[in-house]
Formats: C-alpha cells, sequence, structure tokens
C-alpha cells in the first residue's frame, strides 16, 4: 500500500465492470456472481449507503474470496464515492479507496484489518480500535480467520494478475 499517499480514485484500468467478469469455469463465475450479489447487499444494507451507480469485479476465486469495487451516485457523507467490499468464506469488510490503489492493494488491506482483529482478540485487548468483525470475539475465531488470511497471502495474493 501507499504509506502516505492518498489516492481519491481507485485504478480503473485493473477493474472490469461485473457484466463482463469471468471466472475460470462456469462454477466459478456463478459463485462469483453469487458473491457480488452478498457484497452488494451488504453495502445496501448500511443505512448511509447511496444508490450504487457502478460495480467492478477486481479480483476473486469463486466461493473463497473476492474483491469488488462499488462507485455510487454521490459522495457518501460528502467524503468517498467509492468503496472496495471483500467478500467470501470470511468476514465481510468495505474500505475506502485511499486505503487501496488497486484489487491486490485492496486484498492485502483487508488482510491487515483482519490481522488487526485477530491480535486484538487473542492479545485480549480492546476491540474498539479495529475493524468491527461480525463474529464472536474468541479465540477459536480468531484462530480460523487467522488461518483463511494466511491462505488468501500465500495461495491467493500472489496469483493476482497472472491470468490478466
Amino acid at each position: 500500500m501507499h504509506k502516505g499517499f492518498v489516492m481519491s480514485e481507485p485504478d480503473m484500468k485493473q477493474v472490469v465492470p461485473v457484466e463482463e467478469m469471468r471466472g475460470d469455469c462456469e462454477e466459478d463465475t456463478t459463485l462469483l456472481k453469487e458473491m457480488l450479489e452478498q457484497a452488494t447487499n451488504y453495502l445496501k444494507s448500511h443505512k448511509w449507503c447511496p444508490e450504487i451507480e457502478e460495480k467492478y469485479f477486481g479480483f476473486g476465486v469463486g466461493g473463497i474470496v473476492a474483491v469488488f469495487l462499488f462507485k455510487f451516485n454521490k459522495k457518501i457523507e460528502g467524503t468517498d464515492d467509492f468503496l472496495w467490499v471483500v467478500v467470501g468464506d470470511l468476514p465481510l469488510a468495505y474500505f475506502v479507496v485511499d486505503s487501496a490503489n488497486n484489487p491486490k492493494e485492496a486484498l492485502e488491506a483487508y488482510c491487515e484489518l483482519m490481522e488487526d482483529w485477530v491480535a486484538a482478540v487473542t492479545n485480549g485487548t480492546s476491540l474498539d480500535e479495529v475493524y468491527p468483525v461480525n463474529v464472536p470475539p474468541t479465540s477459536e475465531y480468531a484462530k480460523m480467520l487467522s488461518s483463511r488470511i494466511c491462505f488468501i497471502r500465500e495461495e491467493i495474493i500472489p496469483e493476482y494478475g497472472k491470468s490478466y
């Protein structure tokens, strides 16, 4: 990520409109479409969510993890008009594009957010300063999430860009 460097918009050359989203096979594409629906519903469940104007696919493996970029018809409370959403067999999360310029950086930012939560749970420290994760803060959940993040870092992130 670009520490101390703020990006106002993501690199649109590294995403595709969701209408062009294709997995490695028909089943993968179907799973990615289901994940897009889950990500869309997740954003719309928040009261602050403006109308979604455009949806983009960044990167993903059906049923495991996917990165989507959403553009809104207006800025959220006057600040951001784009958000990344990470969805999959792990906690959903959204965050601003200032944290990540492209899908790979978005997935890396996601891993960092979840690692902060795991560390807080493991160390028994306050969760007030970490991204909220919608599971009980137990060591069991922390271990499961840590395992998934490790898998993403070792197996998924290194694959970014290889199919383009």
